[in-house]
């Protein structure tokens, strides 16, 4: 009954989900026809699918060539975090594997049998993906080749480094998730469905990537800190506590928070980045692709800031919410609007008393400046009485229906993958 009160109180969520499985979905992202492809691409799209649920979707919805580029391009960094991941790899030989992990894509027998890890068949397959590789136009071969020799360098390097400043944060995130967002904006230039002001603008693009990441790292704090993993940077943590795991005993809630907040006002630096980096497209799909993953981020944070339960379990937005941003998010206009709609959340929570208040409250002033709401997007919530009625109405003859589509819609709407 919780869960239907909260979808009460949003019903164009109810409405959204309803659209989304009944077809909306195919407009933002629609599936690759599996029988128009040869059997190493139908293999390492079923990988996809396996590894990714959130990016499966948005990959398979981008146009011609670009779409198996980017899924080649996934994949060949999968297996590269795989290695990264797994903790049975002595790091004597891990460091040499993550150095050299790019020339095993010209190696057509290289494949890795040892990993333990649950996405260990990108290694053991690896000779189909390698394959599917050296299938792709040079162009995107080369790209795809140094991203990952720049990755491997930099995942390397921070194997038994733990992230101290805040440089150094900027630096790691760099490496997992801004050269990600380099090298998509160069394949976007090269596939010429972009110009190639996109894939030259490499700080725009690492501020993408960076985005994404701060965001995953900020709201994992608690899983991170269950597995052993510390990627809150010590120049911030530190001035609230002596460990990084003292934020989660209650007794340091108000400390923790404070942190949070920090961190949250942080990332929203990037928010400028992105918006002009969105303005730049012009290609739908790859839009929809970009634009996507950001839109849940800010709702993310805006989830996260100020609030408690990160250090007490997960914080998530609503699946209808996800929905609702997925089908929105299609134009720079309603992806400001939306930006506004939720640094605005922020700013109402913004407590007096916050170390970062002012810090805080400056960040959002400047995404206001450039996501002021405009009037295509200025009704996106507001609905007729009587809409919102029959939406109710469905809600309450539907329950069943709906837990079961709830479900169904979440391999489309799961947020925060790597």
């Amino acid at each position: 009954m919780e869960l239907l009160r909260k979808w009460l109180g949003h019903p164009e969520d109810i409405y959204n989900l309803l659209r989304f499985k009944m077809g909306g979905y195919r407009a933002v992202m629609p599936r690759v026809d599996p029988d128009s492809l040869g059997c190493g691409l139908r293999t390492c799209y079923r990988y996809l699918n396996q590894t990714s649920r959130s990016f499966a979707a948005v990959i398979q919805a981008l146009d011609g060539e670009l779409r198996h580029a980017v899924c080649i391009f996934y994949l060949v960094l999968r297996a590269l975090d795989t290695i990264e991941d797994d903790m049975t790899i002595p790091v004597d030989v891990k460091v040499p594997m993550l150095h050299e992990f790019h020339s095993y894509l010209y190696q057509p027998e290289w494949k890795y049998m040892d990993s333990k890890e649950k996405d260990r068949q990108v290694l053991e397959d690896f000779p189909t993906i390698s394959m599917e590789f050296r299938n792709l136009s040079k162009v995107y071969q080369d790209v795809i080749s140094d991203i990952c020799h720049k990755m491997g360098v930099g995942m390397a390097e921070f194997l038994e480094k733990k992230v101290d400043s805040q440089h150094e944060w900027d630096k790691y995130c760099h490496y997992v998730a801004g050269l990600v967002g380099i090298g998509l904006s160069r394949l976007f230039s090269a596939s010429e469905l972009e110009d190639s002001i996109v894939g030259q603008d490499t700080e725009l693009a690492n501020s993408m990537g960076l985005f994404l990441q701060k965001t995953n790292i900020i709201r994992d704090y608690l899983e991170d800190q269950m597995e052993g993993r510390e990627f809150w940077p010590r120049e911030v943590w530190s001035r609230y506590a002596k460990k990084l795991s003292d934020l989660a005993k209650p007794e340091n809630i108000e400390m923790a928070v404070q942190c949070l907040n920090e961190l949250i006002t942080n990332a929203l630096h990037h928010v400028p980045d992105v918006l002009t980096y969105l303005s730049r497209l012009k290609n739908q799909s790859v839009f929809n692709f970009c634009a996507i993953p950001q839109v849940m981020a800010i709702a993310t944070l805006a989830a996260c800031y100020n609030n408690k339960q990160v250090f007490k379990g997960v914080v998530k937005i609503r699946k209808g919410q996800a929905v609702t941003l997925m089908m929105d998010a299609t134009n720079i206009q309603a992806v400001k609007a939306i930006m506004y709609q939720y640094v605005e959340e922020i700013y109402q929570k913004i407590p007096s008393t916050d170390p970062s208040s002012n810090k805080t409250q400056q960040v959002v002033a400047s995404i206001r400046a450039m996501s002021l709401p405009g009037s295509s997007m200025a009704s996106r919530h507001h609905y007729s009485p009587i809409y919102l009625s029959c939406a109710m109405l469905l809600a309450a003859l539907s329950w069943q229906y709906l837990s079961t589509l709830s479900k169904a819609t979440e391999e489309y709407v799961q947020t925060g993958e790597n």
